[in-house]
């Protein structure tokens, strides 16, 4: 197995010479790996089931992009995209190497991000604990042994969770840190033990690498029919998107990330991470199903006696997560790839719950709720979210995009025209009031929608316009009660609605105005007020 490195120090290799390397050990062997060093507890269904601590979900103010020569004048600078020295990095990185060489195991996964092999990425992680080295098995794409005997990572993550950052000494602003190098191409994560953040981390390389090959990186989930029409589901954490994609009458391509390039679409990981809490078995069978050996449970309650998972149970947090290949979904496209999509859903959790359950989007319409991103940060997918927030996360995944706005915006309006996409905006969040008086939209009613837009029925189907935000709302859609579908009929108090509508329409505008965008975009798509 080669151990060249691109882009790395004479002190990672060194680190990957040591006796303590456990190199690309199989899941059997890391199981084995986790349950003796007591890093978690098995269930069940042989799964494993890891608490995280403090840290149960990921910490954006703790991430860093060192500016340097690749990045100073590429990255779009600001509180998403934090700035830090290469002083900083390198002496925290010199740190961790001491750190982890000093452990009596470390443990090494080697694999790609993106199935396509025309653009994947080989990487490495390199973890202090085994079920970390599990989690990044199981999530990323995994070499057969000829890929692996010739992989030379061109990015690597040192994860050293007990390695805590002094912010006095180390410039960071707290015990934990996420610390990007693109010149030096390592990520640096500390100080937390979510592993979530060696997810993310390697999608936010993604989005900086790709468009530079014409590729739109995209935070979407997307599955594919029969006759090939392919689907895309935008959506932050917790709206949906690996629920709504995970459908047995269609095959899933991926559940969290992909690129579009001139050929289709792409999955860039090789697992799902889904979310858990309240999971049964009659309300998602497929992913309740796909929690098997070797799975990956985080902050899942297990009972200490018959060792069987307490989905239902939120003592550690609502962020549960189950990480397991893509394999454990039965009805899979293989490949990780498809075609050009046909249809594209854009997921919102609407806690104000005055957004219809679903609306076709023209043009203009997609562009603007494209860039807007509204949602609901909901509880336990940030440090410190304990309910619902409303937010504007560009493109529907802010977090993770090193680049302008516009550039990813600009990308998919082209591709949407190209391919004559039919948009449509979906909000699986409240209806009947807000949050604490309404209720949550029900899932099968969400899946009755999804479906029929995705098959063809909604494209001519008769719609009135909403005079507030100006969707076009579908009069029927078969399987879904009518009064369900315009939100001012759902709700008891009339004149409340209408005050709550007017106060979000006011938030898209004031959001809108960071853009810089053709005019049309925003007189067109945006609220009508």
């Amino acid at each position: 197995m080669k151990m060249d490195l691109i882009g790395a120090s004479d002190d990672l290799k060194f680190l990957l010479s040591g006796e303590n390397v456990r190199m690309q050990l199989s899941v059997p062997q890391l199981m084995e790996k986790i349950i003796e060093r007591k890093e978690a507890v098995l269930t069940t269904e042989g799964a494993i089931s890891a608490a995280t601590g403090k840290y149960t979900g990921r910490s954006p103010k703790d991430k860093f992009i060192v500016v340097d020569s690749e990045s100073k004048d590429r990255v779009d600078w600001g509180k998403i995209n934090q700035p830090v020295s290469p002083g900083v990095f390198n002496r925290l990185y010199e740190k961790m190497v001491r750190h982890l060489k000093g452990k009596d195991e470390i443990f090494v996964f080697k694999g790609f991000a993106g199935a396509d092999p025309k653009s994947r990425l080989p990487i490495q992680t390199v973890n202090e604990f085994a079920w970390h080295n599990l989690f990044a098995h199981q999530l990323f794409i995994r070499p057969d042994a000829e890929e692996l005997y010739q992989h030379d990572a061109q990015f690597t993550i040192l994860s050293a969770p007990l390695f805590k950052a002094d912010p006095a000494l180390d410039g960071t602003h707290s015990e934990a840190f996420i610390m990007i190098s693109l010149e030096r191409r390592i990520i640096l994560i500390g100080g937390t033990e979510y592993a979530g953040e060696m997810k993310k981390s390697i999608f936010s390389i993604m989005n900086y690498l790709l468009p530079q090959k014409g590729i739109l990186p995209m935070h979407c989930s997307a599955n594919t029919g029969k006759n090939g029409d392919t689907a895309l589901f935008f959506g932050l954490s917790g709206t949906g998107k690996t629920t709504l994609s995970a459908d047995p009458e269609r095959a899933l391509i991926g559940d969290d990330e992909h690129g579009w390039s001139d050929s289709g679409v792409f999955n860039i990981e090789g697992g799902c991470y889904a979310k858990c809490i309240g999971l049964t078995e009659e309300k998602e069978p497929q992913i309740y199903q796909a929690i098997r050996f070797g799975t990956v449970l985080e902050n899942v309650v297990v009972d200490p006696v018959s060792r069987k998972p307490q989905y239902d149970n939120n003592a550690l947090t609502e962020n549960t997560r189950a990480a397991y290949p893509i394999e454990n979904i039965g009805n899979i496209a293989r490949s990780g790839m498809a075609g050009h999509p046909s249809t594209i859903i854009f997921l919102t959790a609407d806690a104000s719950g005055v957004l219809p359950p679903i609306s076709r989007l023209t043009k203009e319409q997609a562009m603007y709720h494209f860039l807007s991103g509204y949602t609901s940060k909901l509880a336990g997918t940030e440090r410190g979210v304990t309910r619902p927030e409303a937010v504007f996360s560009t493109c529907f995944g802010a977090p993770f995009l090193p680049l302008e706005p516009a550039v990813y915006a600009e990308m998919l309006g082209e591709k949407v025209d190209r391919h004559n996409v039919q948009v449509f905006l979906v909000n699986t969040g409240w209806t009947g009031g807000p949050y604490g008086t309404g209720s949550r939209m029900k899932l099968s009613d969400t899946r009755a929608m999804v479906r029929a837009a995705i098959n063809g029925k909604l494209k001519d189907t008769e719609t009135r316009q909403d005079d507030i935000f100006g969707l076009h709302i579908p009069v029927h859609i078969e399987g879904v009660s009518d009064d369900v579908l315009y939100p001012a009929d759902t709700w008891t108090d009339k004149q409340a609605y209408r005050e709550k509508a007017f106060e979000l329409a006011a938030r898209f505008k004031e959001n809108f105005r960071q853009f810089s965008v053709p005019d049309d975009i925003e007189k067109l798509g945006g609220p009508l007020i």
